[in-house]
């Protein structure tokens, strides 16, 4: 407990547990759709904010939140669209932002390997006063997002064709996710790092899945597991005096491990409790009005079929007997 007393570890305890949360919450969704390495490419992308902000003497992590924005748009509008040379562009974003950003911290009056280091794996140390005040003001917009969105973003992540039926705008919640993963970034850069922060993004929900049958549970094990192993990671990290980032992801796939050697037994015994039930698969339903509009579109689907039915069996009918008036 005696690293209470001291103020940096106060902050930096602070900081762990709202990474912890927004992490995860972040990456529940983009695990669902299958973009796991997201907030790696935009980690990269993200220290080209960091070399402004030391070219510029203002503060990196604003600036970094203004680059990630711009580049997960960017990322969003390739993907939407579906090119073939999408890989190549982004790719070219990845590689040309982690460049940009090594070369503009080299020339800033800022220069230095320990302010780089600082953020490329995360420092206990690093986390000041208004550090602090932005990363909560940042942790509170991802939280109310998506846990307010939660039922509109599970939609588009688990179809999007169905969520565009429901009225749902997908082309704007799909932004709003890019640019939820972005702010989320830049609120974990200072405690795991832009080169790890992919993984707490990851790591917690792929473990948190392990063991639960609903999306609504698997969130809120994955913002459990993230909070716990930030916060042991970054009281870890002071008692050994290494980096917070490697000893928070650390334990997240020691955690994923353990999980995994129980998920076998756990489902086993669920089987044999209830050999009829199968997985819940969701828990999060639309709201009233969507699932009006499904219901419509559902309707509607199923008249048309019924009439196209209707008028196969009517030609059927009418064939036979204009044959026999042929015949006759």
């Amino acid at each position: 407990m005696e690293m209470l007393q001291f103020d940096f570890m106060q902050r930096a305890l602070v900081a762990a547990v709202l990474v912890g949360i927004t992490a995860p919450a972040v990456g529940v969704y983009l695990v669902q759709r299958r973009q796991a390495l997201m907030g790696d490419g935009i980690g990269h992308v993200a220290l080209t904010g960091v070399g402004l902000g030391f070219l510029f003497q203002t503060s990196p992590v604003w600036m970094a939140v203004v680059v990630c924005v711009l580049g997960a748009v960017v990322m969003e509008l390739v993907r939407s669209r579906g090119n073939q040379r999408g890989d190549i562009a982004l790719a070219m974003l990845f590689y040309g932002g982690m460049a940009c950003g090594k070369l503009l911290v080299s020339v800033s009056a800022q220069a230095g390997s320990g302010n780089l280091e600082s953020y490329l794996w995360g420092s206990i140390l690093t986390v000041g006063p208004g550090d602090l005040t932005t990363i909560a003001v940042l942790a509170a917009v991802v939280v109310a997002v998506t846990f307010g969105l939660r039922r509109q973003l599970f939609a588009i992540c688990q179809d999007e064709e169905f969520a565009r039926v429901t009225g749902i705008p997908v082309r704007l919640l799909n932004l709003l996710l890019a640019v939820m993963a972005a702010v989320t970034v830049t609120v974990a850069m200072r405690v795991v790092g832009l080169l790890l922060v992919s993984a707490l993004m990851v790591v917690p929900v792929a473990a948190a899945q392990q063991v639960t049958r609903s999306f609504r549970a698997t969130q809120a094990a994955a913002v459990g597991l993230g909070i716990t192993v930030a916060v042991f990671g970054v009281a870890g990290s002071y008692q050994a005096d290494v980096p917070s980032g490697p000893a928070i992801v650390l334990l997240a796939i020691a955690a994923f491990a353990l999980l995994g050697a129980v998920a076998g037994p756990l489902a086993r015994r669920r089987h044999r409790a209830a050999p009829d039930s199968g997985p819940e698969v969701c828990d999060v339903v639309l709201p009233a009005q969507s699932a009006g509009r499904a219901a419509a579109a559902g309707r509607e689907g199923a008249a048309g079929r019924e009439g196209a039915s209707e008028g196969r069996d009517g030609r059927r009918e009418s064939e036979p007997s204009a044959g026999r008036g042929l015949a006759q």
